[in-house]
This record gives structure tokens, C-alpha cells and sequence, in this order.
């Protein structure tokens, strides 16, 4: 029996600045998680809460299961909103947090000194 090591992509969480490795077949959240960082507020891990909610602005995802329109409209996600507990990366991806969490995430990543670039639309 051999081991293939997973293929990992690079993700970004704008608001604070964090890079992480994550696998294609883990959830955004989870890589996050298991690398031990905190770029992405953290609720319960299944998409039930919707704590979790970000806006991919840049690179592509893969659902791992169904995304809860209580947390996520379809316009939102037409927008790139989801949820980062629902998705797995499947190219190098940008994200900035969404949701009820965005303004006093971004205010404790503010007092830790991270920087809070603008995101860029993907032409």
C-alpha cells in the first residue's frame, strides 16, 4: 500500500492577511482548523450556523454538500458568498469573511495589527 501525499492550494483571508495550505478535498474551514490559524470565524463545523460565511473573490470551490439558504441567499451566492465549512478549494483561493462575524472579526484582526486590503474584483 503506498501513500500519495494530498495536492494542497494556497488560500488567502483577506481581512487579516493569513495564508494557509489546504487540501482539494478538505473543507476551507477545516484546513484552516487543522493548521491551527484564525482567519475564518469558527462556528460549528457543518454549516449550520453560518458563522463561517465568506466571499470568494478569487479562485474556484467545490461543495462538499448543501449550503443553507437561511445562511446563504442565492443571490449571495451568485455573488460568491458561501459558507467556508461547505466548500473545498480546488485552485488558489482569495477570501474575505462575510455575515453577522465580518465587523467585529475585522476589528479584532485591526487590533492585532493585521492589515485589511481592499479586495480586488476578478476581471
Amino acid at each position: 500500500m503506498f501513500f500519495t501525499p494530498q495536492t494542497t492550494v494556497q488560500v488567502e483571508v483577506v481581512d487579516t492577511g493569513e495564508r494557509y495550505a489546504c487540501t482539494r478535498t478538505e473543507s476551507l474551514l477545516r484546513g484552516m482548523l487543522r493548521l491551527g490559524q484564525r482567519g475564518i470565524p469558527v462556528g460549528c463545523v457543518n454549516g449550520g450556523c453560518g458563522v463561517c460565511k465568506v466571499r470568494i473573490v478569487q479562485g474556484q470551490v467545490q461543495r462538499l454538500g448543501p449550503i443553507s439558504r437561511a445562511h446563504v441567499s442565492a443571490d449571495e451566492e451568485a455573488a460568491g458568498c458561501t459558507l467556508a465549512c461547505r466548500v473545498a478549494p480546488q485552485t488558489d483561493v482569495v477570501l474575505c469573511v462575510e455575515g453577522r462575524m465580518a465587523k467585529p472579526f475585522r476589528a479584532g484582526a485591526a487590533a492585532r495589527g493585521a492589515g485589511m486590503p481592499s479586495p480586488q474584483p476578478t476581471p
